[in-house]
């Protein structure tokens, strides 16, 4: 994970930053777990969620960093470029300019046809039912944290959204 996590409800007094930041790093650890993924395999980036934009530089050199820990040859997989969130922006450029690295692409925010290039992998019933499941295991994004009236829920919409029947990647630039 690239940020911390911790812009969703930033109003919460029952989740202030480093409850909600350990938190949603166990959801993450969870979710990873069941798809095969060891703890000591996940690295926390750790920069301020909302925020990359201001903190660009440092997270060149974090992916950079990481990058270059990767085996050879290496396919990693980033947000794209034309994402809704900024932040998934500007991971996706800093991820584009690893060398050595064969980077996919996938839409974060549904974005549809607007990913130019994609391939769509076509998920099985069981397939869409795991990541829904997975979805709902980062309870504190859907729906957990009731006292901001200004953070983030993921809806029941956005949950069938996200666990829709394909998932599609491009070719990253680089």
């Amino acid at each position: 994970m690239v940020s911390n996590c911790a812009g969703s409800h930033g109003g919460s007094a029952a989740w202030p930053t480093k409850r909600l930041v350990r938190e949603r790093r166990r959801e993450a650890r969870l979710v990873l777990r069941r798809i095969g993924v060891a703890a000591g395999d996940i690295i926390f980036l750790d920069l301020p969620d909302g925020h990359l934009v201001e903190h660009a530089a440092a997270v060149r050199r974090s992916i950079a960093r990481v990058a270059r820990s990767l085996p050879k040859p290496a396919l990693a997989l980033a947000p794209s470029e034309i994402d809704d969130h900024e932040d998934h922006r500007v991971v996706a450029g800093a991820a584009r300019r690893q060398a050595g690295v064969r980077w996919l692409v996938y839409p974060v925010w549904p974005i549809g046809s607007r990913l130019r290039g994609a391939t769509a992998l076509t998920m099985t019933t069981q397939e869409r039912a795991a990541k829904r499941e997975a979805i709902r295991c980062y309870r504190t994004q859907t729906g957990r944290i009731t006292d901001d009236p200004q953070g983030f829920a993921l809806s029941r919409h956005q949950v069938a959204a996200f666990s829709r029947p394909r998932e599609l990647f491009a070719a990253g630039r680089s």
